[in-house]
């Protein structure tokens, strides 16, 4: 079996994802999919794409959930249920159990920054890590024979060759809401640590003792829909755009 890191790693290189903000839009799993598919390793293949019994193999999904309202057994019954978009790829977990399990040591984390990865030359597809992994993050490519899972992107955050800006996770870069955050965890001063400590960043089932790296930021409580309409501001006065604007607006 392959073993972690003997110390801890100096950096933790992860995700900061803001359920507050994401929407569901699926720009990240599509931008994740392209650069992975056009970059290291072997494309993440499709089997029918267009044919009635679709798979596929991808580093990222969304998953959509209707929460309820407190005191609530179906939804609208005690006010306005929410939409909760959630984001989920591997969390690069500290005691990552997903590694530990490997036979042939494929999987491993690397002991610099903390980013697990996958050699997919040692990989023989036994499918033992996807078993370990308790938040479902690795996939089985059916076409390599081999597992597959998030990167973080490392053959583009180290890449001196493009401008800085771009030196991040394809998912964060192309993210329209800035829902997903990337930085070193390890550092207390780093903006994802910063932004943890005043939302409230949270661990994924932080029970199974996996120490994730990844964390989640909750959603901010929500204005009942009465409430958010009889505060709205008096938009009478408009003129020029502002007042065409506003009227497109009523009529939404």
């Amino acid at each position: 079996m392959t073993c972690l890191p003997s110390n801890p790693t100096p950096k933790k290189l992860g995700l900061v994802i803001d359920l507050d903000v994401c929407v569901g839009c699926h720009a990240c799993v599509v931008s994740c999919k392209e650069w992975n598919t056009g970059g290291y390793g072997a494309a993440l293949s499709d089997q029918d794409p267009y044919g009635a019994d679709v798979s596929g193999t991808f580093l990222n999904r969304i998953h959509s959930f209707e929460v309820l309202p407190e005191g609530g057994e179906v939804a609208a019954e005690r006010g306005e249920a929410r939409l909760i978009h959630f984001p989920k790829s591997c969390l690069h977990c500290e005691d990552a159990p997903c590694v530990t399990v490997c036979p042939t040591g494929a999987s491993y984390k690397r002991a610099d920054d903390g980013i697990v990865l996958v050699d997919e030359d040692m990989c023989i597809g036994c499918g033992l890590c996807a078993w370990a992994c308790p938040y479902g993050a690795r996939e089985m490519d059916l076409a390599a024979g081999v597992m597959k899972k998030c990167t973080l992107c490392i053959d583009r955050i180290y890449n001196e060759t493009i401008e800085e800006v771009d030196r991040v996770p394809s998912c964060v870069r192309t993210c329209p809401t800035n829902a997903r955050h990337f930085g070193d965890l390890a550092d207390p001063n780093s903006a994802v640590s910063i932004m943890v400590a005043e939302r409230g960043g949270m661990d994924l089932m932080p029970e199974q003792g996996t120490k994730p790296v990844n964390k989640y930021l909750p959603p901010r409580p929500r204005l009942p829909l009465a409430a958010a309409a009889a505060g709205r501001e008096d938009t009478s006065g408009a003129t020029g755009f502002f007042a065409w604007l506003d009227g497109m607006l009523d009529r939404i």
